[in-house]
């Protein structure tokens, strides 16, 4: 008789792959979840230079203001109606997000205003306005 823990039965002695695979899964969605993915306006606008200005680093939501007031979310143009209700979606998927509204030097001010009205009334409480630096950036 003999023995299958030496060597004569059929178990197969390979690695168990199952743990390490559960623990890669876990890990990519661990990123996933933590990843901040920012929402570009889509469009270059010539920002007027400020010298207090300052870089914010947790800013998620950009709107550009071009010149000619066309307004940009997410590479798209959008009407002035449409930014509350898009920053109302934006504002439910991911609630601490900041919105930053960047606007063309020569772009009307009035514009800029109703821009700002709009994401108030979207929820978001802390809306900043885009300059470019003493340096330029």
């Amino acid at each position: 008789m003999i023995s299958k823990r030496h060597g004569g039965g059929d178990d197969d002695h390979g690695i168990d792959l199952a743990p390490m695979l559960d623990f890669v899964l876990n890990l990519l969605i661990f990123f996933i979840i933590t990843t901040s993915f920012v929402r570009e306006p889509g469009v270059t606008v010539s920002r007027a230079q400020a010298e207090s200005a300052t870089s914010l680093e947790n800013a998620n939501i950009l709107i550009a203001i071009r010149a000619n007031g066309e307004i940009w979310m997410d590479r798209h143009q959008v009407d002035l109606r449409e930014v509350r209700p898009l920053v109302e979606r934006l504002h439910i998927e991911r609630p601490d997000d900041m919105v930053v509204v960047v606007a063309d030097k020569a772009a009307k001010s009035g514009v800029l205003g109703k821009v700002m009205d709009e994401v108030k009334a979207g929820g978001i409480k802390s809306v900043a306005i885009g300059a470019a630096g003493p340096s330029g950036k």
